[in-house]
């Protein structure tokens, strides 16, 4: 049962269910738009104002019928621009719910449609309602770039939406975020909601009070999915089932310390942690000829050396019936290609692979080396740091890629109201305007930890103030400078 403020809501889902064009198409919508306002509706009589309805008498013989929710200053009549929130009724089946621009192009919504942030909300939306209600099937889509009107929807989403197929064909460079209903109105339900949420949080309108308990739950839940969550148990699955595994991730996230909790609790202690650097060599890691003392001469000579890689399989060799973990830290702060030589070979999850060395080490590898199935690799590296070697597509291969993005709960865990203001404001600004690559430099929940003895204020001023600093000088947020600039003024208000 709808509650008050969710029946303006329940017209505009039987509009949406219905199979086909529902009688009275332009009255039966305009009616159900108009619901969605006043005190006892979802959004306040201030919210209509930000909005008009257009909803064409049409049927598939004239066009391709639709309703939507458009920008106020378009006509009436003809194409329209801007965001849009449109449906589209076909025959046998219920409406397609979309996002769309009109295709007199982004002017008035320009600016919300070139920020990231609009296009990663749509994103998150979407891969929300395909984790909770997909069931492995694909029912939601958005696009990369809602302003790429050049691009239309991929060929493998129109075949599997093919009962859209004429939608597709006259509006797909305006779509950007699609979803198609299925027998479950409850994803709907979820999908009208937060799309329809988000058109009006674009315009700055509200819900009403009654509905913000409602609006609150839809949030949190897409929400959610503009990072992705990954937990110490999910990274220990990864490396059961693949061996080796590289967690990356803005700085300040706790990579080297959840490595190093696996490797006392998961692990038992039972392995290494090593860290990479740019003077790192193979010899280092693989093995190499390195000085040894010696009684004559000139009281040196040269001598085969496991290195970390050799020792960790030797060791993992002497006992299979213990996984033994090698912990990287700083993967990418040496080429690892060069570093791994021909050893990347060895790194194949499902295979046992051996490779010839150019000395014989002695026990227990001789001049062969193969990696032992209880021997895992972690590798943890830094997002952020753009002075780093890049991973090339061989390594990526052989090694599970997991993301560990900053953790909200972590930060409120504390209870501390400027620690929580100061992470929710600042990842805010990363998520309207950062860039995907600026996004990789978000600081990490760290940065938002209380020190003993250290007031939160000063703590920021002494640790997240300078990083975001640096970040201006080197140009990494040179796409949103002036709301990091007036974040550091917050910062130093406090």
């Amino acid at each position: 049962m709808a509650g008050q403020n969710e029946r303006g809501l329940e017209a505009l889902l039987k509009i949406v269910n219905h199979k086909g064009m529902v009688p009275e198409w332009k009255e039966s919508n305009t009616a159900a738009f108009e619901a969605l306002f006043g005190a006892d509706a979802r959004y306040g009589k201030d919210a209509a104002k930000t909005v008009k309805v257009r909803a064409p008498d049409m049927t598939a013989d004239t066009g391709v019928p639709y309703a939507a929710l458009i920008h106020p200053t378009n006509q009436d009549s003809g194409a329209y621009g801007g965001m849009s929130f449109v449906i589209f009724p076909v025959e046998g089946s219920p409406c397609l719910v979309a996002m769309a621009l009109g295709t007199a192009g982004l002017q008035p919504d320009e600016g919300i449609i070139g920020r990231p942030g609009h296009a990663r909300k749509t994103q998150a939306i979407c891969a929300w309602l395909n984790a909770k209600y997909g069931h492995g099937t694909l029912i939601a889509w958005a696009k990369q770039d809602p302003a790429r009107v050049d691009q239309t929807v991929p060929p493998n989403v129109i075949k599997q939406f093919s009962a859209y197929e004429n939608v597709f064909s006259r509006y797909g460079k305006e779509l950007y975020a699609i979803f198609a209903p299925t027998d479950d109105v409850a994803a709907t339900r979820d999908a009208v909601t937060g799309f329809i949420d988000l058109l009006f949080d674009e315009r700055l309108a509200r819900v009403v009070t009654g509905a913000q308990a409602s609006y609150d739950a839809v949030q949190a839940q897409w929400r959610s999915h503009l990072t992705s969550e990954i937990s110490e148990s999910d990274v220990l699955r990864l490396l059961k089932s693949r061996r080796y595994v590289v967690v990356e991730g803005p700085p300040g996230t706790g990579k080297t310390r959840m490595a190093q909790r696996l490797l006392r609790d998961a692990y038992a202690d039972n392995g290494k942690s090593v860290q990479f650097h740019p003077n790192t060599t193979y010899e280092n890691f693989v093995g190499g000829l390195a000085p040894t003392q010696t009684q004559g001469g000139i009281g040196l000579s040269f001598a085969p050396k496991p290195g970390y890689l050799m020792e960790a399989a030797a060791r993992a060799s002497a006992h299979p019936d213990r996984d033994f973990l090698l912990h990287i830290d700083e993967i990418n702060r040496a080429d690892l290609s060069k570093i791994l030589g021909e050893a990347i070979y060895l790194f194949e999850p499902g295979e046992q692979r051996t490779i010839d060395l150019p000395y014989d080490f002695g026990k227990p590898h001789g001049d062969r080396l193969s990696l032992p199935n209880n021997l895992h690799v972690l590798g943890t590296m830094n997002t952020a740091d753009r002075s780093l070697a890049i991973v090339d597509v061989a390594v990526r291969r052989r090694f599970a890629f997991t993301k560990l993005w900053p953790q909200s709960a972590v930060v409120d865990a504390q209870n501390d109201a400027i620690m929580t203001q100061a992470f929710a404001d600042l990842m805010l600004i990363f998520v309207e305007y950062a860039t995907a690559d600026a996004f990789d430099l978000v600081p990490g929940h760290s940065y938002f930890l209380l020190s003993p003895g250290l007031p939160a204020a000063e703590q920021l001023k002494v640790t997240l103030k300078p990083l975001l600093e640096e970040y201006l000088v080197q140009g990494y947020v040179g796409g949103f400078s002036e709301p990091i600039r007036s974040y550091l003024q917050w910062i130093e208000s406090l």
